[in-house]
């Protein structure tokens, strides 16, 4: 684990940065069920808005299976790759995503502090 510095995870997944690679401090490995993304802040707050924009077109409260069918279609960042996933997933997913963001902004806030 000395490979990674963890920024943040739930129970669906994990998001950390790599230390060894000078480029890949710009960027954050996602990782969650069997899929792992590798994305910058651009992508992560794009993939954020992609999750909004489902939850707030998706009306499963109706439907007796809302919380267990994959019917539900997130896209990813990444140009023709959608992720289909339950209501409980993208609401996981979610929590990863803004979690993520808000530590890589905490840690870009406090470093300014420090830096001046």
């Amino acid at each position: 684990m000395d490979d990674i510095t963890l920024i943040y995870n739930n129970k669906f997944g994990l998001a950390f940065k790599w230390t060894k690679e000078s480029l890949s401090k710009k960027k954050v490995q996602l990782v969650f069920r069997d899929t792992g993304l590798y994305l910058s802040t651009i992508e992560l707050k794009s993939f954020a808005k992609n999750i909004n924009k489902c939850l707030q077109s998706t009306n499963c409260s109706n439907c007796p299976q809302n919380e267990n069918c994959r019917n539900l279609l997130v896209d990813s960042p990444i140009k023709n790759v959608t992720f289909a996933m339950n209501k409980k997933e993208i609401n996981d997913m979610k929590d990863l995503v803004e979690g993520t963001l808000f530590h890589l902004n905490l840690d870009q806030y406090l470093e300014r502090l420090v830096n001046g």
